[in-house]
């Protein structure tokens, strides 16, 4: 029996119109990738994207190019955190990758050593009482600068009525201008063991996967969560039922800066060093995994969970190329159709929903 009743005024329910959660159709793509590079692998190399074929290794899975998928986008992970929450809320953010480049010259300024092999730190940006200091202090500064960035944002969208768009494109190109100004475009290099260690081995993993437990509960199950899903939804609704839009927006644009300058602080941890070019084309990458992982960019609708699918799929991507041995430009045709792929299927969606 296909329709039951139930309910006031003989409501029906209709089995064949129940939906599936959106992310389980990003997973569903991300097993198709995976298999398809098993597949190329297996036929025109002999060998296996996923599994160990190594007799002298006896692991079933090949682990090394594993934690290589998740580390490739563990940093850009953290920023596309913060960007789903603001494309959620019906906004964009296209300064975050200028924010990690800013944040990352700040950081490591004051999170150097005074001497390097014995003589005194050839790239020291200030004197030796801002050498060695304790690695909160780099942690710190690095945090305030994306704050201060994201609530900026905030402020011109909320309370100037710029579209964010124009708002996070000033503070992109801001931001770029300060990180090449910040040390004349020099690099900044040799920092404390303690600040080294926050981007070391598969910490950059364990931050991303942390923060993407802690923001899916946050968005799932708060207020602030709540709030974000309504005003994206349905901005003028969300006002006139009491909820504080302006304010809300600040926050959300400052959380997303907070969190772009915390992937600059692990990415410069990580490299030992940062330069004035790190982070370009950063904000375009988390932009494109929250959507693959089916974030509408109309706001209303996502999840982290799908987002941290899509952050998965550009891994292995990345990793399955260069596993076919294929040029690198060839990841960036094939990511640019897959976001189109993901923006249309988002518009079918709605379009099929609104049909309904």
């Amino acid at each position: 029996m296909a329709h039951t009743s139930h309910g006031i005024g003989g409501l029906t329910y209709d089995p064949s119109k129940r939906t599936r959660p959106p992310e389980l159709n990003v997973l569903a793509a991300l097993i198709l990738i995976v298999v398809a590079f098993e597949v190329l692998g297996r036929v025109t190399m002999g060998d296996s994207f996923l599994f160990n074929t190594r007799d002298n290794i006896d692991t079933l899975f090949n682990e090394q190019r594993l934690q290589i998928i998740i580390l490739q986008v563990s940093i850009i992970g953290i920023i596309a955190l913060g960007v789903t929450q603001v494309i959620i809320t019906g906004g964009i953010d296209l300064s975050s990758g200028s924010i990690v480049g800013a944040t990352a010259m700040v950081a490591m300024s004051f999170a150097q050593v005074a001497i390097v092999n014995g003589n005194p730190n050839p790239k020291a940006i200030f004197g030796e009482g801002w050498m060695d200091l304790p690695v909160i202090v780099p942690v710190l500064v690095g945090l305030a600068c994306g704050v201060a960035a994201g609530f900026v944002n905030g402020a011109l969208v909320a309370y100037t009525r710029i579209p964010p768009f124009i708002a996070t494109l000033g503070m992109m190109v801001f931001a770029r201008g300060l990180a090449k100004w910040w040390s004349k475009g020099n690099p900044i290099s040799f920092p404390t063991d303690a600040y080294a260690a926050i981007g070391k081995g598969l910490m950059p993993v364990f931050i991303f996967v942390g923060l993407a437990v802690l923001f899916h509960c946050i968005m799932s199950y708060t207020k602030y969560g709540k709030h974000s899903y309504a005003i994206g939804s349905n901005e003028q609704a969300a006002r006139m039922s009491g909820i504080n839009v302006s304010g809300h927006k600040v926050l959300v644009y400052t959380i997303a800066g907070a969190l772009a300058a915390l992937a600059a602080i692990v990415l410069s941890s990580k490299n030992l060093t940062a330069q004035a070019g790190m982070g370009v084309m950063y904000e375009l990458d988390a932009i494109a995994m929250a959507v693959i992982g089916g974030v509408s960019l109309q706001g209303g609708r996502g999840s982290i969970i799908g987002t941290v699918i899509g952050a998965l799929i550009f891994g292995v991507i990345i990793s399955g190329f260069t596993f076919l041995k294929l040029d690198a430009y060839y990841q960036e045709m094939v990511k640019g159709l897959i976001i189109v792929g993901a923006v249309v299927m988002d518009q079918w969606r709605q379009n099929a929903r609104g049909r309904g």
